[in-house]
């Protein structure tokens, strides 16, 4: 089982949110996932209210060799600073 650190779409018609979950990689995008490390929030007013992550549980997912999706990186990449 491969597991993939990647955005799970919430929220309603033009109000998305997001969940950063840890998933198996052969699973559906929305669909079940192993635990939820953060939340991305596309239309927040700051750069602290667009994503809340708990590092420690990122960090854990990465040390047992969890991969990170494209786009969740580059999202963690930017607002890290």
């Amino acid at each position: 089982m491969a597991v993939t650190i990647r955005l799970s779409r919430q929220g309603s018609k033009k109000n998305p949110n997001y969940l950063i979950v840890a998933t198996d990689s052969a699973k559906k995008r929305d669909g079940e996932y192993l635990e939820k490390v953060g939340q991305y929030f596309p239309k927040g007013k700051t750069l602290a209210d667009k994503v809340k992550v708990n590092v420690e549980v990122l960090k854990r997912w990465k040390a047992n060799g969890a991969q990170m999706s494209q786009t969740v990186g580059q999202l963690l990449k930017t607002f890290a600073n």
